[in-house]
């Protein structure tokens, strides 16, 4: 019965705050391809390429609609670079790398709970 009012508590706390702090995070890394970009991006810069061979099953739209979402929210930076063809690399920024702890806690919750 105590967990339950917990759950009710914290619901009312979020419904009390619309502008509440997990909203503000789950507003940057919402959806599953924006987690998993962040744990690849964990591990360094990337090129598109990269990336979409790391996430089968992701259209280039979505990864791109993705990866500008996380640059509009400063958890990334976009280099290009002016050779032929074009070079493209993305690294995750001071507030992108601040997320390691979230991606991982993630990971270690699906080790031992899934």
């Amino acid at each position: 019965m105590k967990r339950k009012a917990t759950e009710d508590s914290v619901e009312a706390q979020v419904q009390a705050r619309p502008e509440c702090t997990v909203e503000r995070a789950l507003a940057v890394i919402d959806g599953k391809w924006t987690t998993l970009l962040l744990r690849d991006l964990l591990s360094g810069t990337k090129r598109f390429g990269e990336l979409r061979a790391n996430l089968p099953g992701i259209s280039p739209k979505t990864l791109t609609d993705r990866l500008r979402d996380l640059e509009r929210h400063g958890v990334l930076t976009r280099t290009v670079y002016p050779e032929i063809p074009p070079r493209v690399d993305y690294t995750l920024t001071e507030k992108g790398r601040a997320l390691d702890s979230v991606v991982s806690a993630m990971a270690a919750w699906g080790r031992d709970w899934t």
